[in-house]
């Protein structure tokens, strides 16, 4: 059961990581911002396995909902696509 928890928590920080470095990555700010929500999901994931409900609660409002909605808001007055 420790080993299932502890293979849980490596696949979800990997998550985490690889969207973080897409976010980054990115040129078209739209597909950043969804990399920046999966990377919140897989980080809320991360959160629960280590048993912190109630930040779980607040960092899908705050940065999976509030902040990519904010975001896309936005964006949606500026152009989509980063210029080099």
């Amino acid at each position: 059961m420790i080993m299932v928890h502890l293979l849980m928590l490596l696949v979800a920080s990997l998550l985490g990581l690889f969207f973080s470095y897409m976010a980054i990555t990115e040129k078209d700010l739209l597909k950043a911002i969804a990399y920046s929500a999966g990377q919140g999901v897989a980080y809320s994931i991360l959160f629960y396995l280590l048993m912190a409900p109630d930040v779980v609660l607040a960092y899908i409002a705050i940065a999976v909902g509030i902040y990519s909605a904010l975001l896309v808001f936005v964006v949606s007055k500026t152009t989509r696509y980063e210029e080099d």
